[in-house]
Protein backbone atom coordinates (compact mmCIF):
# COMPACT_ATOMS: atom_id res chain seq x y z
CA UNK A 1 0.00 0.00 0.00
CA UNK A 2 1.82 3.36 -0.91
CA UNK A 3 1.04 5.88 1.97
CA UNK A 4 -0.52 9.60 1.42
CA UNK A 5 0.51 12.30 3.53
CA UNK A 6 -2.58 14.44 2.43
CA UNK A 7 -6.34 15.04 3.62
CA UNK A 8 -9.56 16.33 1.65
CA UNK A 9 -12.01 18.13 4.07
CA UNK A 10 -14.99 18.50 2.51
CA UNK A 11 -16.94 22.02 3.76
CA UNK A 12 -14.95 25.65 4.53
CA UNK A 13 -17.10 26.44 7.52
CA UNK A 14 -15.84 26.99 10.46
CA UNK A 15 -15.15 23.29 11.37
CA UNK A 16 -13.85 22.52 7.94
CA UNK A 17 -11.57 25.39 8.48
CA UNK A 18 -10.18 24.39 11.90
CA UNK A 19 -9.75 20.88 10.78
CA UNK A 20 -7.48 22.49 7.91
CA UNK A 21 -5.30 23.86 9.93
CA UNK A 22 -4.59 21.39 12.89
CA UNK A 23 -4.04 19.39 10.18
CA UNK A 24 -1.51 21.44 8.22
CA UNK A 25 0.23 22.43 11.38
CA UNK A 26 0.68 19.03 11.97
CA UNK A 27 2.84 19.46 8.46
CA UNK A 28 -0.17 17.39 6.09
CA UNK A 29 -0.92 18.71 2.98
CA UNK A 30 -4.89 19.36 3.23
CA UNK A 31 -7.21 19.84 -0.05
CA UNK A 32 -9.89 22.38 1.51
CA UNK A 33 -13.20 21.62 -0.64
CA UNK A 34 -16.08 24.06 -0.44
CA UNK A 35 -19.30 24.74 -2.66
CA UNK A 36 -19.75 28.14 -2.39
CA UNK A 37 -17.39 30.92 -3.83
CA UNK A 38 -15.89 31.89 -0.31
CA UNK A 39 -14.96 29.75 2.67
CA UNK A 40 -16.27 30.50 6.04
CA UNK A 41 -20.00 28.90 6.03
CA UNK A 42 -22.42 29.92 8.12
CA UNK A 43 -21.05 31.34 11.16
CA UNK A 44 -19.93 34.64 8.54
CA UNK A 45 -23.62 35.73 8.38
CA UNK A 46 -23.95 35.80 12.10
CA UNK A 47 -23.39 39.33 13.87
CA UNK A 48 -22.46 37.51 17.43
CA UNK A 49 -21.48 34.24 19.22
CA UNK A 50 -23.68 33.31 22.47
CA UNK A 51 -22.88 32.87 25.67
CA UNK A 52 -20.03 35.58 25.16
CA UNK A 53 -21.25 37.91 22.51
CA UNK A 54 -18.14 37.68 20.84
CA UNK A 55 -18.03 39.36 17.19
CA UNK A 56 -18.58 36.40 15.06
CA UNK A 57 -16.49 37.40 12.33
CA UNK A 58 -13.87 38.77 14.25
CA UNK A 59 -12.89 34.90 15.35
CA UNK A 60 -13.57 33.85 11.83
CA UNK A 61 -11.92 36.58 9.44
CA UNK A 62 -8.20 35.50 11.04
CA UNK A 63 -8.89 31.46 10.67
CA UNK A 64 -10.12 31.99 6.91
CA UNK A 65 -7.07 34.38 6.03
CA UNK A 66 -4.65 31.87 7.86
CA UNK A 67 -5.98 28.94 6.30
CA UNK A 68 -6.35 30.85 2.59
CA UNK A 69 -2.67 31.97 3.21
CA UNK A 70 -1.11 29.05 4.62
CA UNK A 71 1.32 26.89 2.56
CA UNK A 72 0.15 23.55 3.76
CA UNK A 73 -3.44 23.95 2.12
CA UNK A 74 -5.20 24.26 -1.24
CA UNK A 75 -8.72 25.99 -0.98
CA UNK A 76 -10.62 24.84 -3.88
CA UNK A 77 -13.70 27.52 -3.45
CA UNK A 78 -16.82 26.98 -5.68
CA UNK A 79 -16.10 23.22 -6.01
CA UNK A 80 -17.97 20.00 -5.22
CA UNK A 81 -16.68 16.32 -4.66
CA UNK A 82 -17.67 14.49 -7.41
CA UNK A 83 -16.76 11.02 -7.28
CA UNK A 84 -14.53 8.80 -4.58
CA UNK A 85 -12.55 5.81 -5.07
CA UNK A 86 -9.84 3.48 -3.16
CA UNK A 87 -9.32 2.68 0.38
CA UNK A 88 -7.88 4.52 3.67
CA UNK A 89 -4.85 5.70 3.03
CA UNK A 90 -4.82 5.70 -0.86
CA UNK A 91 -8.08 7.97 -1.64
CA UNK A 92 -8.90 9.22 -5.48
CA UNK A 93 -11.58 12.22 -5.14
CA UNK A 94 -12.43 13.95 -8.04
CA UNK A 95 -13.54 17.27 -7.24
CA UNK A 96 -15.75 19.16 -9.90
CA UNK A 97 -14.36 22.89 -10.55
CA UNK A 98 -17.59 25.33 -11.38
CA UNK A 99 -16.56 28.07 -13.64
CA UNK A 100 -16.62 31.65 -11.69
CA UNK A 101 -16.19 33.32 -15.38
CA UNK A 102 -13.40 34.98 -13.33
CA UNK A 103 -9.45 34.78 -13.34
CA UNK A 104 -8.84 33.84 -9.37
CA UNK A 105 -4.91 35.02 -10.19
CA UNK A 106 -6.37 37.89 -11.73
CA UNK A 107 -8.82 39.34 -9.84
CA UNK A 108 -8.63 41.77 -6.97
CA UNK A 109 -11.90 42.12 -5.70
CA UNK A 110 -11.98 45.56 -6.13
CA UNK A 111 -15.64 45.35 -6.92
CA UNK A 112 -15.78 47.46 -10.72
CA UNK A 113 -17.55 44.35 -12.51
CA UNK A 114 -20.27 44.26 -9.62
CA UNK A 115 -20.99 48.02 -9.99
CA UNK A 116 -20.89 48.00 -13.50
CA UNK A 117 -23.21 44.98 -14.15
CA UNK A 118 -26.38 45.89 -16.04
CA UNK A 119 -28.45 43.93 -13.84
CA UNK A 120 -27.06 45.02 -10.53
CA UNK A 121 -29.49 44.97 -7.50
CA UNK A 122 -31.70 42.36 -9.38
CA UNK A 123 -31.47 39.25 -7.24
CA UNK A 124 -31.92 38.17 -3.99
CA UNK A 125 -28.49 37.98 -2.23
CA UNK A 126 -28.55 34.46 -0.83
CA UNK A 127 -25.57 35.83 1.83
CA UNK A 128 -27.81 38.47 3.39
CA UNK A 129 -30.94 35.89 3.32
CA UNK A 130 -33.08 37.89 0.67
CA UNK A 131 -33.36 41.21 2.60
CA UNK A 132 -30.64 42.88 -0.03
CA UNK A 133 -29.99 41.99 -4.12
CA UNK A 134 -27.11 41.10 -5.56
CA UNK A 135 -26.16 41.26 -9.53
CA UNK A 136 -25.50 38.89 -12.25
CA UNK A 137 -21.41 39.79 -11.31
CA UNK A 138 -21.35 39.62 -7.40
CA UNK A 139 -18.67 39.49 -4.31
CA UNK A 140 -20.26 36.84 -2.03
CA UNK A 141 -19.64 39.08 1.05
CA UNK A 142 -17.02 42.02 2.06
CA UNK A 143 -14.92 40.08 4.08
CA UNK A 144 -14.97 36.85 1.35
CA UNK A 145 -12.07 34.15 0.95
CA UNK A 146 -11.20 34.26 -1.85
CA UNK A 147 -12.17 37.67 -2.34
CA UNK A 148 -12.80 37.32 -5.89
CA UNK A 149 -15.65 38.39 -7.84
CA UNK A 150 -18.39 35.61 -9.61
CA UNK A 151 -21.27 36.07 -12.11
CA UNK A 152 -24.21 33.77 -11.78
CA UNK A 153 -24.10 31.96 -14.83
CA UNK A 154 -28.23 31.30 -14.26
CA UNK A 155 -28.60 35.54 -14.40
CA UNK A 156 -25.90 36.41 -16.61
CA UNK A 157 -27.95 37.35 -19.67
CA UNK A 158 -24.25 37.25 -21.75
CA UNK A 159 -24.06 33.97 -20.52
CA UNK A 160 -27.64 32.88 -21.15
CA UNK A 161 -28.51 34.93 -24.04
CA UNK A 162 -24.73 35.56 -25.72
CA UNK A 163 -24.92 39.51 -25.96
CA UNK A 164 -25.23 42.18 -22.93
CA UNK A 165 -25.56 45.61 -24.58
CA UNK A 166 -22.85 46.68 -27.60
CA UNK A 167 -19.99 43.91 -25.31
CA UNK A 168 -20.47 42.96 -21.25
CA UNK A 169 -20.28 45.74 -19.06
CA UNK A 170 -18.42 43.92 -16.32
CA UNK A 171 -15.66 42.95 -18.83
CA UNK A 172 -15.11 46.28 -20.06
CA UNK A 173 -15.22 47.77 -16.31
CA UNK A 174 -12.62 45.23 -15.31
CA UNK A 175 -9.05 46.77 -15.52
CA UNK A 176 -7.17 43.55 -14.51
CA UNK A 177 -9.30 41.73 -17.77
CA UNK A 178 -10.08 39.58 -15.15
CA UNK A 179 -13.47 38.72 -16.49
CA UNK A 180 -13.35 35.71 -18.58
CA UNK A 181 -16.52 33.86 -20.14
CA UNK A 182 -14.47 31.12 -21.80
CA UNK A 183 -13.88 29.61 -18.44
CA UNK A 184 -15.49 26.09 -18.59
CA UNK A 185 -16.16 23.01 -15.67
CA UNK A 186 -12.99 21.43 -14.68
CA UNK A 187 -12.25 18.49 -12.81
CA UNK A 188 -9.00 17.79 -10.78
CA UNK A 189 -8.22 14.32 -9.29
CA UNK A 190 -6.72 14.37 -5.75
CA UNK A 191 -4.75 11.22 -4.14
CA UNK A 192 -5.37 11.54 -0.77
CA UNK A 193 -5.09 9.29 2.52
CA UNK A 194 -8.57 10.50 4.37
CA UNK A 195 -11.38 12.24 4.24
CA UNK A 196 -13.16 14.66 6.71
CA UNK A 197 -16.68 15.71 5.90
CA UNK A 198 -17.70 19.03 7.52
CA UNK A 199 -20.40 20.04 5.03
CA UNK A 200 -22.57 22.13 7.83
CA UNK A 201 -26.05 23.06 8.04
CA UNK A 202 -29.09 24.48 5.41
CA UNK A 203 -31.53 26.59 7.52
CA UNK A 204 -35.39 25.30 7.01
CA UNK A 205 -37.71 27.93 5.69
CA UNK A 206 -41.08 27.13 7.26
CA UNK A 207 -43.32 28.42 4.12
CA UNK A 208 -45.30 25.00 4.72
CA UNK A 209 -46.62 26.35 8.34
CA UNK A 210 -49.30 28.28 6.66
CA UNK A 211 -50.33 29.55 10.02
CA UNK A 212 -47.34 31.03 11.02
CA UNK A 213 -47.31 33.01 7.37
CA UNK A 214 -43.96 33.29 6.61
CA UNK A 215 -43.17 34.42 3.01
CA UNK A 216 -47.27 36.13 3.51
CA UNK A 217 -46.79 38.23 6.46
CA UNK A 218 -44.29 41.00 5.78
CA UNK A 219 -43.00 41.50 9.45
CA UNK A 220 -42.47 37.74 9.75
CA UNK A 221 -38.86 36.72 9.15
CA UNK A 222 -36.73 33.63 10.48
CA UNK A 223 -33.89 33.71 12.54
CA UNK A 224 -30.59 34.03 10.52
CA UNK A 225 -32.50 36.98 8.71
CA UNK A 226 -32.28 38.42 12.00
CA UNK A 227 -28.75 37.90 12.01
CA UNK A 228 -27.96 39.84 9.10
CA UNK A 229 -30.46 42.83 9.89
CA UNK A 230 -29.30 43.34 12.98
CA UNK A 231 -25.47 42.75 11.49
CA UNK A 232 -23.56 46.41 11.31
CA UNK A 233 -22.59 45.08 7.95
CA UNK A 234 -26.31 43.85 6.66
CA UNK A 235 -28.63 45.53 5.14
CA UNK A 236 -30.18 47.15 7.26
CA UNK A 237 -26.94 48.98 8.43
CA UNK A 238 -27.54 47.43 12.00
CA UNK A 239 -30.65 48.77 12.92
CA UNK A 240 -34.11 46.52 13.51
CA UNK A 241 -36.52 47.56 11.41
CA UNK A 242 -40.49 46.08 10.29
CA UNK A 243 -40.27 44.85 6.93
CA UNK A 244 -43.51 46.12 6.02
CA UNK A 245 -42.74 49.96 6.05
CA UNK A 246 -39.14 50.44 7.29
CA UNK A 247 -40.49 51.82 10.71
CA UNK A 248 -38.25 50.92 14.17
CA UNK A 249 -39.23 47.23 15.20
CA UNK A 250 -39.70 48.14 19.35
CA UNK A 251 -41.72 44.77 20.26
CA UNK A 252 -39.69 41.41 19.37
CA UNK A 253 -41.25 37.78 19.85
CA UNK A 254 -39.30 34.72 19.07
CA UNK A 255 -41.02 31.34 18.35
CA UNK A 256 -38.92 28.61 19.11
CA UNK A 257 -38.62 25.23 17.92
CA UNK A 258 -40.26 26.05 14.25
CA UNK A 259 -40.28 22.56 12.46
CA UNK A 260 -37.98 21.20 14.70
CA UNK A 261 -39.03 18.44 17.39
CA UNK A 262 -41.94 18.19 15.05
CA UNK A 263 -42.59 14.67 14.24
CA UNK A 264 -44.35 16.13 10.88
CA UNK A 265 -40.85 17.74 9.93
CA UNK A 266 -38.07 17.52 11.55
CA UNK A 267 -38.03 15.40 15.30
CA UNK A 268 -35.20 16.45 16.78
CA UNK A 269 -33.90 19.31 18.47
CA UNK A 270 -32.10 21.87 16.28
CA UNK A 271 -29.48 22.20 19.64
CA UNK A 272 -28.83 25.95 19.44
CA UNK A 273 -32.20 27.56 19.43
CA UNK A 274 -33.28 28.35 22.68
CA UNK A 275 -29.79 29.87 23.09
CA UNK A 276 -29.83 32.26 19.90
CA UNK A 277 -32.78 33.61 20.92
CA UNK A 278 -31.87 34.54 23.96
CA UNK A 279 -28.39 36.38 22.30
CA UNK A 280 -31.09 37.71 19.91
CA UNK A 281 -33.12 39.98 22.60
CA UNK A 282 -30.01 40.37 24.31
CA UNK A 283 -28.77 42.31 21.13
CA UNK A 284 -32.25 44.11 20.25
CA UNK A 285 -31.74 45.72 23.76
CA UNK A 286 -28.16 46.53 23.30
CA UNK A 287 -29.20 48.20 19.89
CA UNK A 288 -32.50 49.93 21.43
CA UNK A 289 -33.16 50.93 25.15
CA UNK A 290 -36.87 50.68 24.83
CA UNK A 291 -36.82 47.46 22.59
CA UNK A 292 -39.22 44.54 24.21
CA UNK A 293 -38.41 40.87 23.40
CA UNK A 294 -40.60 38.07 24.05
CA UNK A 295 -39.40 34.46 23.70
CA UNK A 296 -42.46 31.70 23.05
CA UNK A 297 -40.69 28.40 24.31
CA UNK A 298 -42.18 24.67 25.00
CA UNK A 299 -38.65 24.13 27.33
CA UNK A 300 -35.52 25.71 27.42
CA UNK A 301 -32.83 23.72 26.73
CA UNK A 302 -29.68 25.18 27.84
CA UNK A 303 -26.86 22.65 28.44
CA UNK A 304 -23.77 23.77 27.75
CA UNK A 305 -20.92 26.23 30.15
CA UNK A 306 -22.64 29.32 31.13
CA UNK A 307 -25.90 28.88 29.19
CA UNK A 308 -28.15 28.85 31.79
CA UNK A 309 -26.36 32.04 33.66
CA UNK A 310 -26.86 33.80 29.76
CA UNK A 311 -30.92 33.02 30.19
CA UNK A 312 -30.74 34.35 33.73
CA UNK A 313 -28.78 37.42 32.52
CA UNK A 314 -31.30 38.04 29.58
CA UNK A 315 -34.31 37.92 32.15
CA UNK A 316 -32.39 40.32 34.54
CA UNK A 317 -30.03 42.47 33.04
CA UNK A 318 -32.20 42.84 29.54
CA UNK A 319 -35.75 42.70 30.08
CA UNK A 320 -36.60 39.50 28.03
CA UNK A 321 -39.69 37.74 28.67
CA UNK A 322 -39.74 34.44 28.45
CA UNK A 323 -43.34 32.56 27.81
CA UNK A 324 -44.00 28.72 27.88
CA UNK A 325 -46.82 28.53 24.58
CA UNK A 326 -47.13 27.15 21.74
CA UNK A 327 -48.63 29.89 18.98
CA UNK A 328 -50.87 28.26 17.23
CA UNK A 329 -51.32 31.38 14.82
CA UNK A 330 -49.90 34.39 13.17
CA UNK A 331 -52.21 36.92 11.90
CA UNK A 332 -51.88 40.68 11.20
CA UNK A 333 -53.35 44.22 11.88
CA UNK A 334 -54.12 46.79 9.06
CA UNK A 335 -50.90 48.17 10.07
CA UNK A 336 -49.46 45.21 8.54
CA UNK A 337 -48.27 44.22 12.87
CA UNK A 338 -48.13 40.29 13.47
CA UNK A 339 -50.30 39.29 15.77
CA UNK A 340 -49.55 36.05 18.02
CA UNK A 341 -52.73 34.30 18.79
CA UNK A 342 -51.54 31.09 22.05
CA UNK A 343 -52.46 29.15 24.83
CA UNK A 344 -50.38 29.94 27.77
CA UNK A 345 -49.27 26.23 28.90
CA UNK A 346 -48.95 28.20 32.61
CA UNK A 347 -52.16 29.32 32.73
CA UNK A 348 -54.35 27.62 30.31
CA UNK A 349 -55.47 30.97 28.69
CA UNK A 350 -55.52 32.13 25.39
CA UNK A 351 -54.28 35.11 24.57
CA UNK A 352 -53.08 37.61 21.74
CA UNK A 353 -50.13 39.93 21.49
CA UNK A 354 -49.51 42.16 19.02
CA UNK A 355 -45.67 42.70 17.65
CA UNK A 356 -44.25 44.43 15.15
CA UNK A 357 -41.37 42.01 14.42
CA UNK A 358 -41.70 37.75 14.21
CA UNK A 359 -38.29 35.60 14.47
CA UNK A 360 -39.43 32.20 13.60
CA UNK A 361 -36.40 30.22 15.17
CA UNK A 362 -36.39 27.19 12.53
CA UNK A 363 -35.21 24.00 12.39
CA UNK A 364 -31.56 23.60 11.22
CA UNK A 365 -31.06 20.59 8.58
CA UNK A 366 -28.32 18.95 6.71
CA UNK A 367 -26.53 20.81 3.84
CA UNK A 368 -28.34 20.37 0.37
CA UNK A 369 -26.43 17.77 -1.61
CA UNK A 370 -25.68 15.03 1.22
CA UNK A 371 -27.33 12.35 -0.10
CA UNK A 372 -25.35 12.55 -3.74
CA UNK A 373 -22.13 13.24 -1.46
CA UNK A 374 -23.05 10.20 1.16
CA UNK A 375 -23.31 8.04 -2.23
CA UNK A 376 -20.30 9.52 -3.58
CA UNK A 377 -18.08 8.58 -0.55
CA UNK A 378 -19.71 5.04 0.05
CA UNK A 379 -20.89 6.49 4.24
CA UNK A 380 -24.45 5.87 5.96
CA UNK A 381 -26.43 9.12 6.41
CA UNK A 382 -28.62 8.66 9.90
CA UNK A 383 -32.53 8.59 9.80
CA UNK A 384 -32.50 12.11 9.62
CA UNK A 385 -30.17 12.87 6.97
CA UNK A 386 -26.96 13.33 9.13
CA UNK A 387 -23.50 11.34 8.23
CA UNK A 388 -23.91 8.57 10.45
CA UNK A 389 -21.07 8.50 13.43
CA UNK A 390 -19.73 4.55 13.85
CA UNK A 391 -20.35 4.79 17.40
CA UNK A 392 -21.66 8.51 18.75
CA UNK A 393 -19.82 7.51 22.53
CA UNK A 394 -16.50 5.42 21.36
CA UNK A 395 -15.71 7.11 17.82
CA UNK A 396 -18.16 9.62 17.28
CA UNK A 397 -15.96 11.26 14.14
CA UNK A 398 -15.31 8.00 12.49
CA UNK A 399 -18.22 7.67 9.36
CA UNK A 400 -19.14 4.01 8.26
CA UNK A 401 -16.21 3.54 5.72
CA UNK A 402 -12.39 3.18 7.31
CA UNK A 403 -10.31 6.70 6.48
CA UNK A 404 -13.57 9.03 6.59
CA UNK A 405 -14.11 11.17 9.17
CA UNK A 406 -17.08 14.17 9.81
CA UNK A 407 -17.51 16.45 11.73
CA UNK A 408 -19.50 19.80 13.13
CA UNK A 409 -23.04 19.89 12.22
CA UNK A 410 -22.96 17.18 9.18
CA UNK A 411 -22.98 14.60 12.14
CA UNK A 412 -25.28 16.14 14.07
CA UNK A 413 -26.97 19.49 15.73
CA UNK A 414 -24.32 21.28 17.66
CA UNK A 415 -23.08 24.91 18.53
CA UNK A 416 -20.00 26.13 17.45
CA UNK A 417 -17.21 25.61 20.16
CA UNK A 418 -18.49 21.97 19.95
CA UNK A 419 -18.43 21.94 16.20
CA UNK A 420 -14.31 23.71 16.57
CA UNK A 421 -13.95 20.87 19.23
CA UNK A 422 -14.93 17.86 17.36
CA UNK A 423 -13.12 19.29 13.71
CA UNK A 424 -9.60 19.07 15.77
CA UNK A 425 -11.06 15.42 16.97
CA UNK A 426 -11.58 14.56 12.92
CA UNK A 427 -8.05 16.11 12.41
CA UNK A 428 -6.42 13.84 14.56
CA UNK A 429 -8.05 10.89 13.56
CA UNK A 430 -7.41 11.89 10.24
CA UNK A 431 -3.52 12.38 11.21
CA UNK A 432 -3.27 9.12 12.71
CA UNK A 433 -4.71 7.22 9.60
CA UNK A 434 -2.64 8.93 7.00
CA UNK A 435 0.64 8.71 9.65
CA UNK A 436 0.21 5.17 10.20
CA UNK A 437 -0.14 3.96 6.26
CA UNK A 438 2.99 6.41 5.79
CA UNK A 439 5.12 4.45 8.15
CA UNK A 440 3.75 0.98 6.61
Amino acid sequence: MTGNKSVVVIGGGVAGIQASLDLAEQDFKVYLVEKNPSIGGRMAQLDKTFPTNDCSMCILAPKMLECFGHEKITVLSYSEVNEVSGEKGDFTVTVRRKPRYVDEEKCTGCGACVDACLLKDRFPDEFDMGLRNRGAAYLSFVQAVPKVAVIDPEQCIFITKGKCGKAPACKEACERDAIDFDQKQEEVELHVGAIIVATGLEVYEPYDIEEYGYGRIANVIIGLQYERMINAGGPTGGHLIRLSDGKPAKRLAFILCVGSRDLKRYPYCSSVCCMYATKSGILAREHEEDVESFVFYTDLRAFGRGFQEYIERGMEEYGINYIRAKPGKITETENKSPVIWYEDTLTGELKRMEVDLVILATALVPSKGVEELAKALGVELDEYGFFKAKDPLCAPVDTSREGIFVCGFAQCPKDISDSVAQASGAAGRAGEVVSFVSLK
